[in-house]
């Protein structure tokens, strides 16, 4: 038998065929969060999960929206739960799409972000779902944030505090 006997005629090869023939149901989901700022340090908190290899990306706190509830309420919901930080929406920074595939399902995510600013609360990693949570200084966020895309709403974040005109290579929802 040849080492390449196991592949299909149609699978490239370093493919595996298993999934040949399965679909993948495709589902849309919906999240809200955001950039949460304490103005008098200048710094954001900021959350950190394990991802699949073990590593802590931090990211900007958010979730899912639930029935009944604006984008604007989720994000402040989402900023306590996963934070403890206590926060009022200033103005929305913009919109982040994705896909990801997750148990069986591929999953085009849309995530709202906003600017928020803190009014109270304590810093906490009680939620489940965040392994660490941080203030980290404004001009620390583009080094420790995971994410391109949520680098890009931190940069256009500053320069709105800045009072400077976003540049063009913002995202358009932004």
């Amino acid at each position: 038998m040849s080492p390449s006997s196991g592949r299909s005629g149609g699978t490239k090869p370093g493919r595996r065929s298993r999934r040949r023939g399965r679909r993948l149901r495709t589902v849309d989901e919906t999240s809200a969060g955001g950039l949460v700022l304490d103005v008098d340090h200048g710094s954001a908190a900021v959350i950190g999960r394990l991802d699949r290899r073990g590593r802590l990306l931090w990211s900007l706190p958010k979730g899912h929206i639930e029935s009944g509830e604006t984008a604007e309420q989720t994000a402040v919901r989402e900023v306590s739960e996963e934070t403890g930080i206590d926060s009022r929406v200033l103005r929305k920074l913009g919109t982040i799409d994705y896909w990801f595939v997750a148990e069986d399902r591929r999953v085009h995510k849309t995530v709202h972000h906003f600017l928020l600013q803190a009014v109270g609360g304590e810093l906490s990693d009680e939620d489940v779902e965040v392994t660490e949570v941080a203030w980290v200084p404004l001009g620390e966020l583009d080094e420790r944030l995971a994410y391109a895309d949520e680098r890009r709403l931190v940069r256009l974040a500053l320069d709105l505090l800045a009072g400077r005109t976003p540049s063009t290579d913002e995202p358009e929802s932004a």
